[in-house]
């Protein structure tokens, strides 16, 4: 391929990975991007404060389900929008951030606005990394989508010094290659889940954003009408289960461990999709579902799974093929539920565990938001 700067061939790749948009606060180190961006098919949305641009690039991102690539200036840049970062990295948002720097050339001279952008990143991202070389710049942005798309998905730093940027490079613009991760279950896995939920006589869901990311919401309704289990949201803002199902019973507070325990303490089967529990301010330290009780727990992150409380089985797999399989074993199981998907009527099963929503001053839920 023919040699161009590198600041250039950035628009190229973004272009090649279908960016259509970059959100971002630029400052002079940015400049000679900026100047190549004036004739780029990749529109520049300007934000007066980086945390606006972040989450611009995030709801972007979350909506369309593809990359937000959002540009920052410099270590004060990075630093405005720590926060909103993080809160993607919670959300698993999968944005691509393109940090500016003076130069490799000045690393040693402690100037300006200078810092370990990499390190700085760290703790809010998935991946993040400092580009030394005209020749690895594409390389790089390639790298960045593949790890911000795969899940679980996330933010990823690379940080673009400006004399890298000036260089030219051959190198060549192709897609990024995102990894085919969705898988399922063994059979004999499925069965065992279907047998420990089953059994129970007050059962309860509880579902995260992992069940929108994996478009899962139709299978967990066809679960939770089988098994008539109400439907909690924990990590959950996205629409991850019809607000108007008559098995929806709303969404956990955010600060205290005790109102959540509260609504748990009564199941004696729990499935858990798409989340880790429980993600409160203030967490209880024991846990708090009830001695004896079955425990499942679904999601696409093997991390998330009894990352804080034991669990009777877990299953790393995608929650939209799981839970499908899930509902086909308890369907034969048990046969097709009392109506619901349309028809309404269903509760009457789990008196116990549908206990009454956090108190007003138990946390809103938008802590952090």
């Amino acid at each position: 391929m023919p040699a161009r700067p590198a600041k250039a061939a950035v628009f190229e790749q973004l272009a090649a990975d279908g960016v259509r948009h970059l959100f971002g606060n630029p400052g002079t180190v940015e400049q000679g991007l900026l100047d190549v961006a004036a004739d780029s098919a990749v529109g520049y949305v300007l934000a007066l404060h980086e945390s606006v641009a972040v989450a611009m690039a995030d709801g972007y991102a979350r909506a369309a389900q593809r990359p937000g690539v959002v540009q920052l200036h410099s270590a004060v840049g990075l630093g405005n929008a720590i926060g909103m970062l993080y809160q993607a990295r919670r959300g698993s948002s999968p944005l691509v951030v393109l940090a500016g720097e003076a130069g490799v050339r000045y690393a040693a001279l402690d100037a300006q606005m200078a810092a370990d952008l990499v390190a700085m990143a760290g703790p809010v991202t998935k991946y993040a990394a400092r580009v030394l070389d005209a020749s690895s710049v594409l390389r790089e942005l390639r790298r960045a989508v593949k790890i911000a798309m795969t899940p679980p998905r996330g933010p990823v730093l690379v940080v673009l010094p400006a004399d890298v940027l000036e260089q030219e490079t051959g190198e060549p613009v192709v897609p990024a290659s995102l990894p085919h991760t969705r898988s399922a279950p063994e059979p004999a896995a499925l069965a065992r889940a279907a047998q420990l939920l089953a059994a129970g006589r007050r059962p309860l869901i509880l579902m995260g954003d992992g069940v929108a990311a994996s478009g899962a919401q139709q299978a967990l309704a066809r679960v939770a009408e089988r098994l008539r289990a109400p439907v909690w949201g924990v990590n959950s803002s996205e629409v991850n289960f019809d607000a108007g199902h008559p098995l929806f019973a709303g969404t956990l507070g955010h600060m205290f461990g005790a109102d959540s325990a509260r609504v748990v303490a009564g199941a004696d089967a729990v499935l858990i999709v798409g989340t880790y529990v429980f993600p409160e301010v203030f967490p209880e330290l024991d846990s708090p579902f009830q001695e004896g009780a079955a425990i499942v727990h679904i999601d696409a992150d093997a991390y998330e799974i009894a990352k804080n409380f034991p669990v009777d089985l877990g299953l790393a797999a995608d929650p939209a093929l799981t839970l499908e399989g899930l509902a086909d074993h308890l369907e034969r199981q048990a046969g097709p539920p009392e109506r619901a998907a349309g028809g309404q009527p269903l509760p009457a099963r789990p008196a116990a565990a549908v206990a009454a929503p956090p108190p007003a001053g138990g946390g809103s839920g938008m802590e952090g938001l």
